[in-house]
């Protein structure tokens, strides 16, 4: 059984909601057996008994689940018959005191909530000797769903990742340095619904295949909650060079990363996304002070989303450990964000400035030779052989 969370505050969409959560799960579970039901308020997935850890784990990775639990479905709405199942189901339990918590969606039947627990509760006190009702701090907690005409007990919850599905918010491109910030970052969008693709920007030989390889993993583990992730890997080199050359060296940051954004603005239309998203927090570099994130974000006309904006960085990393991302982003491998990185970096960038130093490099052409030629990744969550293949 799967219980919705946030997507129940949704009214005129909210089977845009399930339905996604519904393709999600299914892509997600398409190599076992399953059969998958649902209504607004929950969502069934049968499959057999011995692929239920192995289905667990996988829905763990899926947003848009608030909890999951395993259940027994019983054909029956009477409390006698209900209560005698339940006897069967805890014979092989261990505990002393117990509480038993109600739903009942289906309103047409006469008793309370509260009435059917104390009814059952009841039952199961006269036919298990020395167990004993703890409403507060009980040792087994008996949940009972009563819907249509069916009903349904369990005894533990598990915790999915919560959110939206990803999908219904639309796309966004990710700009993924190989850092500790931007998974964190692809992570969080995805909760929300945005289903990501991702844009790398390399500089051989100023940057080696390591470094690539790096974020081609971060993508990997990244696609475990996205199902698929296109990567867009973009040449950088000849952008920097000319940088590095024609630039003053406390702004070349500053102009490096308008360049970035520029490409990714191109990235966005080309591949009918909505957003970029970024690792960025506030502060953190010289390229992260408001004054650098204005002069940076002028040169493009769509949002730009920050996830991480207000995190510290003990904060990201604790999200990156989660997410098994942080092992992989601090391998010792540079990328172009690091390499050429100025001694006294401007941290009040003025806009002006950057304008007049922009028209010492003919960028446009550059940008327009980084789009044409750039390389395309596409990984896919699946076995650990296919990954190696495609590298």
């Amino acid at each position: 059984m799967i219980k919705y969370g946030e997507l129940t505050t949704k009214k005129e969409n909210i089977n845009l909601f399930i339905s996604t959560l519904k393709k999600n799960i299914t892509k997600k579970l398409e190599n076992e057996k399953i059969n998958l039901t649902y209504d607004k308020s929950r969502m069934f997935i049968q499959c057999e008994q011995n692929k239920f850890d192995e289905v667990k784990i996988k829905l763990k990775e899926v947003f848009g689940i608030h909890e999951f639990l395993i259940c027994y479905k019983l054909e029956t709405l009477d409390l006698e018959r209900i209560s005698q199942e339940i006897i069967k189901l805890t014979e092989k339990r261990e505990f002393n005191t117990f509480k038993v918590e109600t739903k009942r969606s289906n309103k047409t039947i006469e008793k309370t909530s509260l009435e059917i627990s104390s009814f059952i509760g009841s039952q199961l006190l006269k036919n298990i000797k020395e167990k004993t009702v703890d409403v507060h701090h009980p040792e087994l907690i008996i949940y009972v769903e009563l819907r249509s005409k069916e009903s349904y007990v369990y005894f533990e919850k598990e915790k999915g990742l919560g959110g939206y599905p990803v999908g219904v918010a639309g796309k966004g491109i990710l700009m993924l340095s190989g850092g500790i910030d931007s998974p964190v970052s692809g992570y969080l969008a995805m909760k929300r619904g945005v289903k990501i693709e991702a844009v790398y920007f390399e500089s051989p030989p100023h940057t080696s295949v390591e470094a690539k390889n790096k974020v081609i993993e971060l993508t990997k583990i990244l696609s475990k909650y996205n199902n698929e992730i296109k990567l867009h890997v973009i040449n950088f080199t000849e952008i920097q060079e000319s940088i590095y050359k024609n630039i003053p060296h406390n702004y070349l940051i500053t102009i490096m990363r308008r360049m970035m954004y520029r490409i990714c603005e191109i990235l966005v239309k080309n591949n009918n996304a909505k957003i970029i998203i970024n690792g960025e927090s506030i502060g953190q570099v010289a390229s992260q002070t408001l004054s650098s994130m204005k002069a940076i974000n002028e040169v493009v006309k769509l949002p730009v989303i920050r996830p991480v904006a207000c995190f510290d960085k003990l904060e990201i990393i604790e999200v990156a450990k989660k997410i098994n991302t942080y092992e992989t982003s601090i391998l010792p491998f540079e990328d172009c964000c690091t390499i050429f990185v100025p001694e006294h970096p401007v941290i009040h960038p003025e806009t002006k400035q950057c304008e007049d130093y922009e028209t010492r490099i003919p960028y446009k052409d550059l940008i327009y030779n980084c789009i044409k030629n750039h390389e395309i990744i596409k990984i896919e969550n699946k076995i650990k052989k296919d990954f190696e293949d495609l590298l």
